[in-house]
């Protein structure tokens, strides 16, 4: 529904900036993976939780074979044995039966000095990790959106500046062809007419390139194909009315900060958890089993036909036997290899701490800038309406002086290229206020600052 709303909005109708934010925090990709991050790290957390829920198994199984035994010392290595279980015989003997084993088992680690609580604690940090991380690139996202729509704007406003400039051009290439067909003016003047002609031409070419590479840009972070946009140009007549950062705003609170942080912390709490893992586990635990078998309790060398291939009877349950206990289970090597991976994981959190400083240093050198730039701003928008009127004005006199003979090509071109470039300059005073406020919006961490201004 957005993407059809954002397709109407740009064919039709005038696509805002507060649209063009929503549809891109809508669509964009990466905020779409980070919020599935966001989901995982809850799940994460409620496993964490389950965790310390008692095991429950149940187990059955129904065979049919031998029962040889034998006396000797026997090893399972990595479980790769057979359980059948039968009297000595003096040699092989190959009768078989069914046999069948039933089992429920219950086992709980009901005291692990906090190793439990310590994980969900520690999925809890890294829940609000990925939360931060969601928030600074939705907050990142908006600067990329607003950038890109004000240098879309500026893009579209050169274009008819560079056509105000051909125009003008044209206008002087008949007011000069005109006068070197009367021979009133050499005709080395219309070459340089022609000249100017060409290059406002080629000026307003690479205005039209340089608008679509922009639109392009925007589209990607909108996340739609690219297209042409129509931009709302009302807030560019004016400046932001206040552009002073609010009381209550600290510099801690910056999205990105606040990220970077979170890692911190979630970087400790993996060291508490770690820790609780040197420890012992104490658990309680039930068994319950029944078994059937085709043998006989007699079965044996006094009696060898003492079995039967009746399955109903081999797999039915003939025996069953109960354990529960409680048990203690601690690797004691395990301390010493804890003790390194909570040192790694401590050097992991003093290095997070060094890029949260470094982070820390350079958006303090980012808010002293935007103050720099907005005043820059402030100053270049009060002086580009005075170099405009007084370049249309040196323009306009040397256009009548040339019409009249007293002025040569060359004054009139030169006042043609300072108008242009007063225009040019006029036409991005505006928006750089508008950028200056954004970059201190950037700068602070204060999304609002920049869009309560509209």
């Amino acid at each position: 529904m957005a993407g059809l709303l954002l397709m109407n909005t740009c064919e039709a109708q005038v696509l805002t900036l507060k649209q063009a934010i929503d549809t891109a925090l809508e669509h964009y990709p990466t905020l779409k993976a980070k919020a599935n991050y966001v989901r995982s790290a809850q799940a994460s957390v409620e496993e964490a939780r389950r965790e310390y829920w008692p095991d429950v198994s149940l187990s059955g199984q129904q065979d049919y074979g031998t029962v040889n035994g034998q006396n000797g010392p026997l090893y399972s290595f990595e479980g790769l044995t057979a359980a059948s279980s039968g009297p000595v015989l003096p040699g092989q003997n190959n009768t078989a039966a069914f046999g069948s084993l039933y089992l429920a088992n219950v086992n709980w680690n009901f005291f692990t000095f906090g190793r439990y609580k310590e994980r969900v604690r520690a999925e809890g940090k890294i829940l609000a990790q990925d939360t931060s991380d969601l928030y600074q690139e939705r907050f990142e996202e908006e600067v990329r959106v607003a950038g890109a729509y004000l240098n879309l704007l500026a893009a579209q406003q050169l274009i008819h500046t560079e056509q105000s400039n051909l125009e003008r051009a044209q206008a002087v290439q008949t007011v000069v062809l005109a006068r070197v067909k009367g021979q009133l003016n050499p005709g080395v003047d219309s070459s340089q007419a022609n000249a100017e002609v060409s290059s406002a031409r080629i000026a307003l070419t690479n205005a039209v390139e340089f608008e679509q590479e922009r639109a392009n840009d925007l589209a990607q972070l909108l996340g739609v194909p690219a297209r042409e946009f129509s931009l709302d140009t009302q807030f560019l007549a004016d400046i932001p009315k206040t552009m002073a950062t609010p009381a209550g705003i600290k510099p801690e609170d910056h999205p990105l900060l606040t990220f970077f942080r979170s890692r911190i912390l979630a970087s400790e709490e993996q060291a508490k958890y770690l820790k609780t893992t040197a420890w012992p586990v104490f658990s309680v635990f039930g068994v319950t089993q029944g078994r059937g078998s085709g043998f006989n309790y007699d079965f044996g060398p006094n009696d060898p036909y003492g079995y039967t291939h009746n399955y109903g009877q081999g797999v039915g349950i003939q025996r069953t036997n109960y354990l529960i206990g409680v048990g203690v289970f601690w690797d004691l090597t395990t301390p010493f290899r804890v003790h390194e991976q909570v040192a790694a994981q401590h050097f992991i959190s003093l290095g997070l701490g060094e890029e949260y400083e470094l982070i820390d240093q350079q958006l303090s050198a980012q808010r002293v800038l935007a103050e720099t730039r907005i005043a820059n701003a402030l100053s270049n928008y009060r002086e580009a309406p005075i170099q405009v009127q007084a370049a249309r004005d040196a323009y306009i006199q040397k256009s009548v002086q040339y019409k009249n003979g007293l002025a040569n090509i060359v004054d009139l071109t030169q006042t043609l290229f300072v108008l242009n470039r007063a225009e040019t300059d006029r036409d991005i005073a505006n928006n750089n206020v508008w950028q200056a406020l954004l970059f201190k919006a950037a700068a602070t961490g204060d999304w609002d600052l920049f869009i309560n201004a509209f």
